[in-house]
């Protein structure tokens, strides 16, 4: 049996050592936001390796390496629409140590395209930082009579249904800019799915396809090997890298119409705000460099430089646009 004397014994020593440990415990420094990241960062991408969106977050990743003093690690994981490199990344922890790159789609489109999962992008994520947004153009064959969009939307008024344009994919900023241009000019036009971005603008070469959107990085071989040309571009003014071409308006389109897609970094909710501003801080400088814009340059993407809260009311502002689109037609990836 244990005496009252060892009981009593017993009691002081671990008295003394939970008052030892608490003591350690407080003396031991907060880490603070601007120390972070203490270890690897891995960013979590939907698109391609060799894409034009993970060719910039490469170089931004290299710089803001620089800047951590710890390396940032890319892990591609396209398909699914986005939710392969979503689930990659939904059951880690709110630390800033996984970062995930989506577009403007993910955020807006993928929660009225994928109703029965009943997941809302931005509930599960928050938007961290900007990287950057791409306009698109409307490309044809170059052995297609249409010269502008005048030539095009004529066609399509005559005929409807035979004009067909071509996409990246159901719920893509093509087929959704190809739903656009039906709502504002009264037109009803044949939406061609492709899965594969080269394929797409192949079939455009070949007349396969009538037209389709198209960014500068994803259509600039077949362009260049003189299979397409752009006759107008989806935004309010001209880009500087296609000076000749006149934007839609311009060009005989509807007014006010433009195509974009803007590609920014999010992390999981929870995630320390001063943590948060700190990586916004960051990549921004990383954006500012001469060598990461002259990148951006050569693929027409447009340094944004917006907080958290700019990416969300943009995305936001997005959704109510690809909303009364998908409602009008129906459509769905269920």
């Amino acid at each position: 049996m244990i005496s009252i004397f060892q009981k009593f014994s017993l009691l002081l020593v671990t008295t003394f050592v939970a008052h030892l440990s608490a003591s350690w415990a407080q003396s031991q420094p907060v880490q603070p936001a601007n120390a972070y990241p203490t270890k690897p960062v891995t960013i979590v991408t939907a698109f391609a390796a060799g894409s034009g969106p993970d060719a910039v977050l490469r170089q931004v990743s290299e710089k803001l390496s620089k800047i951590w003093g710890q390396p940032v690690t890319i892990t591609n994981k396209p398909g699914g629409g986005g939710f392969i490199a979503i689930d990659a990344t939904q059951h880690m922890p709110a630390d800033g140590y996984t970062l995930l790159q989506l577009d403007s789609e993910h955020l807006a489109a993928l929660p009225l395209l994928y109703k029965s999962k009943n997941f809302v992008t931005l509930n599960a994520f928050d938007p961290v930082a900007p990287l950057f947004r791409t306009p698109f153009l409307v490309a044809v064959s170059t052995e297609s009579k249409w010269k502008s969009m005048k030539d095009l939307i004529a066609a399509a008024k005559a005929d409807p249904h035979s004009v067909t344009y071509g996409s990246w994919g159901v719920g893509s900023p093509g087929h959704l800019g190809g739903e656009q241009l039906e709502l504002l000019s009264g037109l009803e036009m044949t939406h061609v799915a492709y899965k594969e971005v080269s394929q797409l603008f192949t079939s455009v070469g070949s007349g396969d396809v009538l037209w389709s959107m198209a960014s500068i990085p994803s259509s600039q071989g077949v362009f260049k090997a003189g299979k397409i040309r752009y006759i107008a571009v989806a935004a309010p003014k001209r880009l500087p890298q296609m000076p000749d071409v006149p934007t839609v308006s311009e060009a005989g389109g509807p007014a006010g119409f433009e195509i974009n897609s803007f590609v920014s970094l999010l992390a999981l909710k929870g995630l320390p705000n001063d943590i948060k501003t700190k990586i916004n801080s960051d990549v921004l400088k990383v954006l500012a460099d001469p060598e990461v814009k002259t990148r951006y340059n050569t693929f027409a993407f447009e340094t944004i430089t917006w907080s958290p809260e700019e990416i969300r009311k943009n995305a936001e502002a997005k959704a109510k646009i690809y909303e009364q689109l998908i409602k009008r037609k129906n459509i769905s990836l269920d």
